[in-house]
């Protein structure tokens, strides 16, 4: 799996590019079996061609570990043009090399165990709100709720925004959210024309936030208090405009992707009745009525399993884009230099050889210590020096929000909705999630 003198003798792996210049993007789009359709056609690496980008798919825990161990050596990030234009050039998961490194070091002080500690408090004030709300709204769907419910812990946890869902910053954060992925064309009227004039009514308002925030006497414990008092190994802060783009894409990545992530979890345990009776039967074992602690939550085994289980069922992330630096061999086929590889996470989530009857939802699967396999086969958070900045975040949310909703809470599946996923920006059930909410009677 190097590179060698011969590479550029072996053949480029299986696949067809489709049509001039859109390739089979509209395929890749529309299509949520666009690529498990490829894989049983060519096998685990096939090429393609996505906006006149020539693409090799690649999935299972091999071709992870061969990409996130040669992280700036045979590959380095790359994203689609309407993407990093959304993003913002200086946001973290566009920058490469030692700024990287640097900037993710600077960053992580938002996302260390005293800083999390620091958030609890704030999770479980949101979380009781909102499932009060629930149980007055009584039949609804869930999911744009709790897109509602994200933002609002995102925008108060990183810039100090109350009810951030209900703000001119969270109106614009939706529209800015659905142009991330979609087709590259930049009018008025496209989903992409409109996220990107909403880029910049966001960076004008988070601009506002943190010139405030500047000039104030005292600075929050928040996210941004954090970023705004943080320098690097040289002294060096973090300057407005690069600020401005770290802020828009951690509100994007503890929003978008948590909110999938805690849907799918309402739905599951609500399909599994007995999972969700033994995730109770631990909540029994916590007090009540005392606020919840990281001690606590470190000691609901079974809720992690659960949420790991959920995270490799539907992983909220379908993949990521490299682009190769220079051309090398895996598993005889060439990657060349230049073309992109986009690693995908919910097929290699899915190889029988590391989970047994994939296709169950299993939490037990991960009762056992995880194999060295399982490491690069289970990449909810992807991996390698890029591994999601947030992802402690993210599990914080996800158990504080179960947590709270375990203890006192019912809920069922409404009837007649369709409960396949759409997987675009991030999978969720396409009727939404209705359900019937009522406060727990036992």
């Amino acid at each position: 799996m190097t590179s060698t003198n011969s590479v550029s003798d072996l053949p480029l792996p299986p696949g067809k590019f489709g049509l001039p210049f859109l390739g089979e993007a509209l395929s890749f789009l529309r299509d949520p079996q666009f690529a498990q359709k490829r894989h049983q056609q060519y096998g685990s690496t096939f090429k393609t061609s996505l906006f006149g980008q020539p693409t090799i798919f690649m999935r299972g825990a091999e071709a992870m570990r061969f990409l996130f161990s040669n992280e700036e050596q045979y590959f380095t990030v790359s994203w689609p043009d309407t993407t990093r234009a959304l993003l913002g050039k200086q946001s973290l998961p566009l920058q490469t090399g030692g700024e990287h490194q640097s900037r993710r070091k600077l960053l992580a002080q938002a996302f260390m165990p005293r800083a999390l500690g620091g958030y609890i408090e704030t999770m479980e004030t949101i979380s009781d709100r909102y499932l009060q709300r629930w149980t007055q709204l009584k039949q609804f769907a869930w999911y744009p709720e709790l897109r509602n419910y994200t933002l609002d812990i995102a925008c108060q946890l990183l810039v100090g925004l109350d009810d951030g869902s209900q703000t001119p910053l969270g109106e614009s954060f939706e529209t800015w959210c659905q142009g991330l992925f979609a087709l590259p064309i930049n009018l008025p009227w496209t989903k992409l024309g409109r996220a990107l004039r909403c880029r910049q009514q966001l960076l004008a308002q988070i601009e506002s936030i943190v010139r405030q925030r500047q000039v104030s006497d005292s600075l929050a414990t928040d996210a941004l208090g954090l970023l705004i008092k943080a320098t690097d190994e040289d002294g060096n802060s973090l300057s407005l405009e690069e600020l401005k783009d770290q802020i828009l894409n951690l509100l994007f990545a503890g929003h978008e992707t948590l909110t999938s992530a805690i849907a799918s979890f309402c739905l599951l345990t609500a399909q599994h009745p007995e999972i969700l009776a033994e995730l109770r039967a631990e909540q029994k074992k916590f007090p009540p009525a005392e606020p919840l602690t990281l001690e606590q939550l470190k000691q609901m085994t079974y809720l992690d399993r659960v949420l790991k289980e959920v995270l490799r069922f539907v992983p909220p992330v379908g993949g990521g884009f490299r682009r190769v630096l220079q051309t090398c061999n895996f598993n005889g086929y060439q990657l060349p230099q230049g073309w992109n590889i986009l690693y995908q996470i919910g097929p290699t989530h899915q190889d029988d050889r590391i989970y047994p009857q994939p296709e169950r939802f299993d939490p037990d699967r991960f009762s056992e210590r995880a194999s060295a396999e399982q490491k690069y086969g289970y990449v909810p958070f992807g991996g390698g020096v890029r591994e999601c900045l947030g992802k402690e975040f993210a599990r914080l949310e996800m158990k504080i929000f179960a947590a709270r909703l375990l203890r006192d809470y019912d809920w069922q599946l409404l009837p007649s909705q369709n409960l396949e996923m759409s997987v675009m920006p991030t999978p969720h059930p396409i009727d939404g999630l209705k359900v019937n909410f009522q406060q727990s009677t036992k």
